[in-house]
This record gives structure tokens, sequence and C-alpha cells, in this order.
């Protein structure tokens, strides 16, 4: 989910020209970053990042073995 920040023109109007570049600049670099992920080959990434994720939780799911090495 890719937060999108905008403003509208109304709202850059009230805006000192530095701030209203600033958030131009902000709503750039998060579409730059959205669509970098619709690139091609992605869906690989994100397949693995799921499933590293879905181990993670299984594991935290299974009950823990206690050593049977005569510890305390």
């Amino acid at each position: 989910m890719v937060a999108r920040w905008t403003i509208s023109r109304m709202d850059e109007e009230d805006l000192d020209p530095r701030e209203a570049e600033r958030v131009r600049r902000r709503n750039r670099e998060a579409q730059a970053q959205h669509h970098e992920l619709m690139r091609s080959g992605m869906g690989k990434v994100f397949k693995q990042i799921q499933d590293a994720q879905k181990k993670d939780a299984d594991e935290a799911l299974m009950p823990r073995r206690r050593s049977s090495r005569g510890g305390r």
C-alpha cells in the first residue's frame, strides 16, 4: 500500500514556494518507489518476501522442543 500525499492546487497557493517544491518532490519520490515495485521481475521478490514471512510465522507457532541433553 502506497501512501499518496498530494496537495491540491488551491493548497499550493497558500504554501511557501520552497515548501510547495518539497511537497512535489516528496510526491515524485513516493511515485518512483511505487513504480519501482511494478517493474517486471519484482513479483518474484514479493513472493520471496511473503515466503520468508510465512516461514517466520510458522516457526513462531511451533512449540519449542526441549533439549534431551541432561542439562539443568
